[in-house]
This record gives structure tokens, sequence and C-alpha cells, in this order.
């Protein structure tokens, strides 16, 4: 019903009717603006890649061919605004690199964070997820949070599926890692014990 709806809109765009895309925007707002302040971690240059993902994409509606959602579609040109401002803004954006950790350290980190009730896990995931590198990081957001399938995320991201599970894998293990440094100790040694 969500892609007759979208297609019903983006008929009566490409036939002259401008004010449907108004629509699509309200509909879509959110999620793009959300992707893009994952991605750039700055509110103004999220609203700025908004709106010059919403003027793309209606400039080349034309070209959009109904051979994946809406949404994935407008969320590829998204991903590529944000690739953009990485680059126009080089030495803005900087990611630490974290060593690898092992099986066991992981696994004693999803212990701890199972004690964590759901609303403090949700900030220190939120506030750990910062700190990954943003390809790492939109990807994560794209499968968990978005609930994108992989397919969804490859067509977005333009990435093998060996690279995607590649990235998501790493990702993974980065983000409990950052979780495991950043967690309070007392915090770490009081749901440790259970």
């Amino acid at each position: 019903m969500t892609i007759i709806n979208d297609q019903t809109y983006i008929d009566k765009i490409l036939k002259g009717d401008a004010n449907a895309y108004a629509f699509l925007v309200e509909k879509y707002k959110t999620m793009v603006y959300t992707l893009a302040l994952k991605m750039v971690k700055s509110r103004e240059e999220a609203e700025e890649i908004s709106q010059d993902t919403f003027i793309k994409a209606y400039k080349n509606l034309s070209k959009f061919k109904g051979d994946s959602k809406f949404s994935t579609w407008l969320y590829k040109i998204a991903y590529r605004n944000c690739l953009d401002s990485f680059k126009k803004n080089k030495g803005k954006y900087q990611t630490d690199t974290i060593d690898e950790i092992t099986i066991h350290k992981i696994k004693a980190t999803e212990g701890i964070l199972e004690g964590i009730e759901r609303k403090e896990r949700a900030a220190v995931i939120n506030k750990c997820m910062l700190q990954l590198p943003e390809d790492e990081r939109s990807i994560l957001w794209m499968f968990y949070f978005e609930e994108l399938s992989l397919k969804e995320i490859i067509d977005i991201t333009d990435l093998s599926e060996a690279n995607v599970k590649v990235k998501l894998h790493r990702a993974r293990k980065r983000l409990l890692s950052i979780v495991k440094t950043n967690v309070e100790p007392e915090l770490i040694n009081h749901y440790g014990r259970k």
C-alpha cells in the first residue's frame, strides 16, 4: 500500500503537479534527516543535506524507475550527499581507530549490556555509535534502526553484499569495544557481577 501511495504521488508530480511533492517530503523528511544526522553529527549540516536530498530527488524524479522502493532510492541520494559532505569537509570528520577485540570480550560486553536498563542502554549505544566511522555507523543505523534489508543497503551504498556484511561485522565489534571503554567502570562492575 505504501508503494502504491508513493507511486501515485510520483505520477502526479511527473504530470506537473509540483504540490504533490509535499506529501513525499513530509513522509520521508524524518528518515532522511536522521540518516544525515547519524552520519555527519551536525544538525545544521544534516538539515542542509536533507534539503539538498529532496531537491535532487525532485529534479531527478523522472529517473526513478520503481525497481526499488521510493524510500530506498531517496535514502541512496541522502547517503551520497553525506559522502559528498565528508569529502567537502575532510578535516572536520575524524574517527578513532580501534584495535581488534576477541570474541570473549564481545561476549563479556554483551553480558554487561544485558543488565543495563533499556533507556540507559539506548543512550549509551547512541553516544557510542557517534564514535564509529561514518560508513559503519550509517550501515549499522540502516540495518538495525531503520530495519532495511541487506539488499536495500546494497542498493543505497553501491557496495557488494560481502562488503556490507564485513562492514556490519566490523561495526558491531567496534561498537562493542567503544561501549566497553565508555561505560562507567562502576556500571561494568555492578552489572558484570550479576
